[in-house]
């Protein structure tokens, strides 16, 4: 079965096991997400729910984003995304997906945007080493050679400075560790790209066998 609800960083913290070891969590605020529309394979070509999440102030919206809200008479919320359930025939418009679909011991992979750096030079971005520091070297943390000159320009994909950050981040196969469904709380052990308050989307794992 295809699952994923949509959830907020709120940040991260630690819990106990029975055996008393420290485990790292980052909690989510995961749902409630309500079904806004369906697309369906006769119609669009694929299975799909158009869910929202998190209430905003309906003056926030345009009038195309308050009128997807008034066909389904569903009050306003801020974030709208489809994802892919199977099977989607068990959801109805207007039906929340809350955060007890999830159960301890699930695998799930979390996407977000990471936290942007803005510009940052070649040791930070890639990892690069820096030069030598001492005996007149004159270069310590430039890029370097750029390599090869014969094409009198610089070849795309080479680990240059630029802007670091803000992009699409997936974290793969985090353990789900507590899941509170009455305060729609996922806990999943480590971290998850974003900061605090970040929008993120959480699915089953790709790569448990």
């Amino acid at each position: 079965m295809k699952k994923a609800i949509l959830a907020r960083k709120m940040g991260m913290t630690q819990i106990f096991d029975e055996a008393g070891r420290a485990i790292p969590v980052t909690v989510m605020e995961a749902g409630p997400c309500t079904v806004i529309s369906k697309k369906t394979e006769a119609k669009d070509g694929y299975e799909a729910l158009k869910v929202g999440f998190y209430e905003v102030r309906e003056r926030k919206l345009n009038k195309p984003q308050k009128g997807q809200f008034a066909r389904a008479d569903i009050s306003p919320l801020r974030y709208v995304r489809e994802l892919c359930f199977e099977p989607s025939e068990a959801y109805d418009i207007g039906h929340q997906i809350k955060a007890d679909i999830f159960e301890a011991g699930e695998y799930v992979d979390v996407s977000g945007t990471s936290k942007g750096k803005g510009f940052a030079g070649s040791i930070k971005r890639h990892g690069q080493h820096r030069g030598p520091m001492t005996h007149g070297s004159r270069y310590h943390r430039g890029p370097g050679s750029l390599g090869s000159v014969d094409g009198a320009r610089v070849f795309k994909g080479r680990n240059l400075p630029g802007r670091m950050g803000g992009e699409k981040v997936t974290v793969q196969k985090l353990e789900v560790v507590r899941v509170d469904g009455d305060k729609n709380m996922l806990l999943v052990k480590g971290a998850v790209p974003g900061p605090r308050g970040s929008l993120l989307m959480v699915k089953n794992s790709v790569k448990v066998s």
